[in-house]
């Protein structure tokens, strides 16, 4: 679908989203959907900045010439790809502290979330830039450019274009991953849908209204990584040189 449909589908959403809340028993608690959209909204950004760090580094790190930094690497991503996220966040809220201080559940959230994410991204960043065009290196080699130089100013920016579109997936993928941070009592759209089920029995009008929440967030996340593609592969040919 194009940016131009997506954003009328958005539109669309909230505002069928919109005409059911209003219409619906909850109509006057706005103030506690308000607030629990922007916990699942700051918790999605603080996991995908911190997911993007460990990412780039860990991805970054497989494909370092030092051995044990690949080795750490790969170690770090095929844990978290292999193990559940839920077990994940459970064992840095309720095993970690047993070893050290309390992790507030926030905190715990977030490094959770972004740390089963960030071992995918890793792939991503990975792959990325092993797919640039090998006339590339050769280019930059022939330029003498250190190595550093190489991956800054030739590598990295054709790279980065690349990762767009599958990055795209996983912060959808992460931003649907914030759900299971209400297991641990923060207050997200998950855990307030849970709990005003619980005291009102209103499962279908409350349930609903968290899926047009979920869809606007979702959409929005989508919109934003498609305009993100269209403006940075604008002028840049991805390959070889003719």
């Amino acid at each position: 679908m194009s940016i131009r449909g997506l954003l009328i589908l958005l539109a669309l959403t909230v505002a069928g989203g919109c005409a059911y809340f209003m219409n619906s028993h909850f109509a006057g608690s706005i103030g506690v959907f308000a607030d629990a959209a922007l916990t699942t909204v700051k918790l999605t950004v603080c996991a995908a900045l911190l997911a993007f760090v460990i990412a780039f580094v860990s991805g970054l790190g497989r494909l370092s010439p030092v051995r044990p930094v690949r080795w750490l690497a790969a170690s770090y991503v095929e844990i978290f790809r292999g193990t559940s996220a839920l077990v994940q966040l459970f064992w840095l809220f309720y095993v970690l502290p047993l070893f050290g201080p309390r992790i507030d559940p926030f905190t715990a959230g977030v490094l959770g979330v972004a740390l089963n994410v960030g071992a995918y991204g890793a792939v991503v960043v990975e792959a990325s830039v092993r797919a640039v065009a090998k006339g590339q290196y050769e280019a930059a080699i022939a330029l003498n450019l250190s190595r550093w130089d190489r991956m800054r100013c030739v590598i990295l920016p054709q790279a980065l274009v690349l990762m767009i579109p599958p990055w795209g997936n996983l912060l959808i993928q992460l931003f649907k991953l914030t759900a299971l941070v209400s297991f641990i009592g923060i207050s997200d759209l998950t855990y307030t849908a849970y709990q005003l089920n619980q005291t009102t029995y209103r499962t279908v009008e409350v349930f609903t209204i968290i899926l047009f929440f979920y869809f606007s967030i979702g959409l929005a996340i989508t919109i934003l990584m498609r305009l993100l593609a269209k403006r940075f592969s604008r002028g840049l040919q991805i390959g070889a040189p003719s």
